[in-house]
């Protein structure tokens, strides 16, 4: 019997692994297949198959049925990183890191995309992101052989793990070790940049220099290790807590304990930023998160704000929707945006007091749509507008003064608009059935 080796990427379909399929000649089904380390008889590539499916899903807080259903399937469309899924924080086989805190890189070549200038300062900056908050020390050398040699390539370019062209997947780096050890690969297919047009360079290197020390993908979908690239600003990045955990792990503690924490939903003590709807939906906002929380789903999905709108803060103060324009409006500081579903209206973000409000003030602590009134409310320090939307923007009803302030953070006070009374006092995380 005559074989020949055939090998299928499956890439597309998300996963994070080839197929080395070995087929007798003219044959219609393989033999033989070879999923990562593993080699399956072909009585087993179905079970094997739907159990990394299983495990994908799970990774990602899907409903884990072990098929590839639309959910699981728009999942793996998204832009990614090219090293498997597994993961919070975690580590390769055998906790591999460096035995030492003095690490070099080199740069081989450079994307079009960027100046040499702008290629050299993202990945500085990426690495900066890991040295903050360890020993760690990384110097950049222009000849030899560094520990992270760094390169763009596209399509197979040299290592045996194929790019995939356009999104997919965006880049992959080694963990610590000899030879292709640290080195981290970007695919040159895609279109990087310093902001929020195609990918942003810093953003992928940072994850990437993640893995060149030893940090796997985590579940978190806050971390920067978390597997799915989002768009978080173009400055003022801190590395989340569950990142700082994972690299201290490895190599020593940081000595600005300082970082930012992905929030739980049925945390005890949670308080929240904003609530508004869209569209049917509600958005519950809290720091640079949000939960979208649908009438048919069974449980609130947590996504980063800037995934879903690059150009707004990662904090907003307040927000409420305008069912009757199909608008919401979303509050920081002195500014105010209006979005039509997920795009920005053109003009927007003004200040607040270019759509009535004193201009002395200095924010909007809350606003809420009450439906049955037609009414906006908004409310500041001890203070509150009332604003009718058949009303021109530009003219606010008359302040008026609250007769309590209620500042407890980790309550909810249900209020009946009919009665003009306190009906309920709730935990706040019971938003989420907790």
């Amino acid at each position: 019997m005559i074989f020949y080796s055939h090998t299928e990427s499956v890439q597309n379909a998300g996963l994070s692994f080839h197929l080395f399929v070995l087929l007798p000649y003219n044959a219609k089904r393989p033999i033989f297949v070879h999923i990562s380390s593993y080699t399956y008889i072909i009585g087993y590539l179905e079970k094997s198959l739907a159990s990394k499916l299983r495990e994908m899903q799970a990774f990602f807080g899907l409903k884990v049925t072990g098929k590839l259903d639309e959910e699981t399937y728009e999942l793996m469309q998204q832009p990614r990183c090219g090293v498997p899924d597994v993961g919070e924080y975690n580590f390769f086989p055998r906790k591999l890191k460096w035995s030492k805190s003095n690490l070099t890189y080199r740069i081989m070549n450079y994307t079009p995309d960027l100046s040499r200038a702008e290629v050299e300062r993202a990945f500085k900056k990426a690495f900066k992101v890991w040295s903050n908050v360890t020993p760690l020390n990384f110097t950049r050398i222009r000849s030899g052989t560094a520990d992270i040699m760094i390169s763009f390539g596209t399509k197979e370019h040299g290592d045996f793990y194929p790019f995939d062209g356009p999104s997919g997947l965006l880049a992959h780096a080694f963990p610590p070790g000899p030879d292709y050890g640290g080195d981290a690969h970007f695919d040159d297919d895609e279109t990087w940049s310093d902001d929020s047009k195609g990918y942003n360079l810093f953003l992928v290197a940072a994850h990437e220099f993640g893995h060149s020390l030893g940090l796997e993908h985590s579940r978190d979908p806050g971390a920067l290790m978390f597997p799915i690239y989002t768009y978080t600003g173009k400055s003022g990045f801190v590395l989340p807590d569950d990142d700082v955990q994972g690299i201290q792990e490895l190599y020593g503690k940081d000595p600005n304990p300082k970082h930012p924490k992905t929030p739980e939903k049925c945390d005890a003590e949670l308080s929240l930023d904003a609530i508004t709807e869209l569209r049917g939906e509600m958005l519950i906002f809290k720091d640079r998160f949000f939960w979208r929380l649908h009438p048919q789903m069974v449980d609130a999905e947590l996504v980063l704000l800037k995934s879903f709108w690059p150009e707004l803060p990662n904090k907003i103060d307040a927000a409420y929707e305008n069912p009757i324009k199909d608008l919401v409006f979303m509050f920081k500081g002195k500014k105010i945006w209006a979005l039509n579903g997920y795009d920005i209206i053109e003009g927007f973000p003004k200040k607040i007091y270019e759509v009535g409000f004193p201009k002395e003030m200095k924010r909007i602590d809350a606003a809420v749509h009450v439906k049955d009134t037609g009414k906006t409310l908004f409310f500041t320090g001890n203070k509150f507008w009332s604003h009718n939307l058949s009303r021109s923007a530009k003219k606010m009803g008359r302040c008026q003064k609250m007769s309590r302030l209620f500042q407890i953070r980790h309550f909810v006070f249900e209020y009946s608009i009919w009665s003009e009374r306190i009906v309920r006092v709730l935990h706040t995380n019971s938003i989420f059935w907790c």
